[in-house]
């Protein structure tokens, strides 16, 4: 519209284009299907809805910045104000609707704002976008606030409120500060489950899983390849996704539970490490990983990659700045199973002070990371289970195999960034 036309024309033309709404299903028959007509049509009716919600944003700014929701004999919040005279947000949408409208008046929210009340964002997508910009502002470099929320925008477009949470470690990733992907990462340990099964005298037990992005990537390169679709006698594979997922999960445990005392005859995963050049030359802030041969997508941070390079086959790719292959190392066994029966033999267990765990639910460790040249050598290893293992490499923990009158025994270090000192000791040890 005009910036010239009034309140009371803008009312009655928003008026009229309502009237002309109403009676639309009646003369659908009209519109013929070549030339996109009902596909032009919907993308119309479509563009006047985002219109729509971008004016009630403004309306409700307005009238919360007057004040007038809680003015008055009929004084109320503004979101009771908001579900009052605007009866289509009684089933949801009022607080998101506040909530937006406030977040407008701020001026570190200008760019979503416009992407508002240009149609691009619908309500409740922009309420996402606001919450995660809340959420990583805190945690970026300098100057990379800007990107950030452009990043979020566009996805937020493209894939709706889910695809802009799911952008969070990629933008951590490249435009975080040092440290902020992993420890996001860290922190979604705590929140790992497995519920008891809950039975319904069916037959059926149902159980609830938590995973953190660690646990997930494992699990998903896991389960690739035994849940894939197999055919019968040549006739093909009837069952569900989530039925062969869940029978592939079963065959997993049954094969953990036969090894026994035995130790698995290949390693554990395939871990394909893809990374750019820039990243390997200053310094990775995060990778994007493939495990098992299936491209998970999944954003994983440093220490993270290292904990799993410890008991997988590890493929380094490194790509250039058009995105084409410079060097694509070949599979690196580990610890070999002659080694590992070395360190059952020698460590007992885990050797993380005062755990039990057996040795046969534990996992080789470099105590001096192979991602930082560390020789596979029983010299260089110790057994730790997996929670251990975490607390190892988030604490950045060094550990080392003495020789005393009782043996060989592993002795750790428990002081914060013990191994980033022992890294440094070993850098000055070493001739210029």
């Amino acid at each position: 519209m005009e910036a010239g036309v009034g309140v009371g024309q803008r009312r009655e033309m928003i008026a009229a284009a309502r009237a002309a709404l109403a009676g639309l299903a009646e003369v659908l028959w009209q519109v013929p299907s070549a030339g996109g007509g009902l596909a032009g049509l919907l993308g119309e009716v479509d563009a006047l809805g985002a219109a729509c919600d971008a004016a009630r944003v403004a309306v409700v700014g307005e009238a919360i910045e007057r004040g007038e929701p809680g003015s008055g004999a009929r004084a109320m919040s503004a979101t009771a104000w908001v579900r009052e005279h605007a009866p289509s947000t009684r089933a949801g949408g009022a607080g998101q609707l506040v909530d937006v409208a406030v977040a407008f008046t701020k001026p570190v929210n200008e760019t979503v704002r416009v992407a508002v009340e240009a149609g691009e964002l619908p309500v409740r997508s922009a309420a996402v976008v606001l919450a995660e910009a809340d959420r990583l502002r805190p945690l970026l470099a300098d100057g990379a606030e800007p990107h950030v929320v452009a990043g979020l925008i566009e996805m937020a477009v493209q894939q709706g409120p889910r695809g802009c949470r799911m952008v969070r470690p990629a933008l951590l990733a490249r435009y975080g500060r040092d440290g902020q992907l992993q420890l996001h990462q860290d922190a979604a340990k705590r929140f790992v489950a497995l519920s008891q099964p809950v039975e319904d005298g069916t037959g059926v037990a149902e159980y609830r899983l938590v995973l953190d992005v660690e646990g997930k990537a494992v699990l998903e390169a896991a389960l690739g390849p035994l849940s894939a679709p197999r055919s019968l006698a040549g006739q093909p594979d009837l069952r569900s996704c989530d039925q062969r997922r869940g029978e592939a999960l079963v065959t997993l445990v049954r094969r953990a539970v036969a090894a026994g005392e035995g130790i698995g005859p290949v390693a554990k995963t395939q871990l394909v490490v893809t990374m750019g050049w820039e990243s390997l030359v200053s310094g990775v802030r995060g990778a994007g990983v493939t495990l098992g041969g299936s491209d998970t997508g999944t954003v994983v941070a440093p220490e993270t990659v290292r904990r799993l390079a410890c008991d997988a086959s590890v493929v380094p790719v490194v790509l250039g700045s058009a995105g084409e292959v410079l060097d694509q190392g070949r599979a690196v066994r580990l610890f070999t199973t002659a080694q590992t029966r070395r360190l059952w033999l020698r460590d007992g267990g885990c050797t993380f002070p005062g755990c039990s765990m057996p040795p046969q639910w534990s996992d080789a460790h470099h105590l001096v990371h192979w991602a930082d040249f560390g020789v596979t050598d029983v010299g260089n290893a110790a057994l730790l289970c997996g929670q251990h293992h975490a607390v190892v490499h988030s604490r950045r923990l060094a550990g080392q195999v003495l020789v005393d009158e009782g043996g060989e025994r592993v002795e750790w270090d428990l002081a914060l960034g013990s191994y980033d000192q022992l890294l440094a000791r070993r850098a000055a040890q070493e001739p210029a």
